[in-house]
C-alpha cells in the first residue's frame, strides 16, 4: 500500500505525526476508510475507535470523542478534543467516569442539559474501557 501522513491532535498535544498505510475513523454518520490518495474529505468525528495502520505495517488503535478528520491531498488530519491509544487508557480512570456517569443519569433525570452531558459522558468512558480491552 502506498503511504500518506497522518496527524493526530488534541489541544494538548501531538499524538502521531508519521507515514501511515490505512486510517479507520467513525465519523457521525457511520466508519470512513482512508487510504492514499482520498478524495478531499471532511467529516465531524462522534464518539469511537481511530485504526491505523502505520506505514510498518503495525496495527494501533485509539479511543476518540468527538471532533473533525479533514483529507487533503498533502494529509490526513484528526483534530479530536480527546484521544488516547489503547495502550494508555487508565482503566481504572474510566471505569470511575462511567459509575460517575450512570450516577448522574440517575440524578438528574429532570434537567435535559445535565442529562445530555452524562449520556456523553457515559458513552466515552465505555468507548475507552472496550478501547482498552483491545490493545
Amino acid at each position: 500500500m502506498t503511504p500518506f501522513r497522518l496527524k493526530i491532535l488534541t489541544p494538548e498535544r501531538v499524538l502521531y505525526d508519521g507515514e501511515v498505510q490505512s486510517v479507520i475513523v467513525r465519523t457521525t454518520v457511520g466508519d470512513k476508510g482512508i487510504l492514499a490518495h482520498h478524495e478531499p474529505y471532511v467529516a465531524a468525528l462522534g464518539i469511537g475507535q481511530a485504526k491505523i495502520k502505520t506505514a510498518e505495517g503495525a496495527d494501533r488503535i485509539g479511543a476518540v470523542s468527538s471532533g473533525i478528520v479533514e483529507v487533503t491531498d498533502e494529509k490526513t488530519t484528526i483534530l479530536a478534543q480527546s484521544f488516547e491509544w489503547a495502550d494508555e487508557i487508565d482503566v481504572a480512570r474510566a471505569e470511575r467516569a462511567r459509575e460517575t456517569a450512570e450516577e448522574h443519569l440517575r440524578q438528574y433525570k429532570d434537567d435535559q442539559r445535565k442529562l445530555d452531558i452524562a449520556e456523553f459522558k457515559l458513552k466515552r468512558a465505555i468507548n475507552r474501557i472496550s478501547i482498552a480491552g483491545r490493545k
